[in-house]
């Protein structure tokens, strides 16, 4: 899980890396899109990370305790919500095939799929929300006692806040999460995330 968790991390940092590149401006939409759901991702790892290493509680009864999930509980349910993905905007399809070998309008194209398709996952499934209700671009007020996953300060940082600065992003923060469960994973196997499609003659 914890390697997972780096994967995602890095792939989230070179996605937003590739945003700042002038080349890649033409393709802005769907490098966003994507740095999103992996942002998502990643988050829903770390949670699931903490979840996992949490102490466990006594019961306060004296019936049986419910059976520990399997080893593979939480990665099966992390490939579940990517079946979900892949099913509704063919994120997976999106992210392996190399865009290289497209024009712009083809890239486009998917794009447009990806973005409806995983928003609207994204919205059945979490409620997302901006840090900030303040426009991009104008002055902010960052308050004492501010969450640090939730502000990110740039530039010369000097004194204790309130801070005063101007708002770059609007950032995103999510007040539920409604994931698909899985009852009893295999603890042999992952499962898929989208199944081969064969047609019989």
């Amino acid at each position: 899980m914890k390697y997972c968790l780096l994967i995602s991390a890095a792939l989230v940092a070179a996605l937003n890396g590739l945003l700042l590149v002038p080349a890649t401006l033409e393709h802005a939409a769907p490098l966003a899109t994507a740095t999103l759901v992996l942002a998502l991702l990643t988050a829903l790892l770390a949670l699931l990370t903490v979840a996992k290493g949490a102490p466990k509680m006594l019961p306060v009864v004296t019936a049986a305790p419910p059976p520990a999930p399997s080893a593979n509980q939480a990665e099966a349910e992390v490939v579940a919500f990517f079946a979900l993905l892949q099913e509704k905007g063919r994120f997976v399809d999106f992210l392996m095939d190399d865009v290289t070998a497209y024009d712009d309008a083809q890239v486009g194209a998917a794009a447009r799929v990806v973005h409806q398709g995983c928003g609207a996952v994204l919205r059945d499934h979490f409620k997302i929300t901006p840090v900030s209700d303040t426009a991009e671009g104008s002055p902010v007020t960052v308050p004492a006692g501010y969450a640090s996953d939730e502000y990110r300060l740039l530039g010369k940082i000097s004194g204790e806040p309130p801070f005063i600065g101007t708002l770059i992003h609007k950032g995103w923060k999510t007040e539920f999460v409604n994931l698909p469960r899985i009852i009893k994973a295999d603890e042999r196997r992952l499962p898929g995330i989208a199944p081969a499609e064969v047609e019989l003659k």
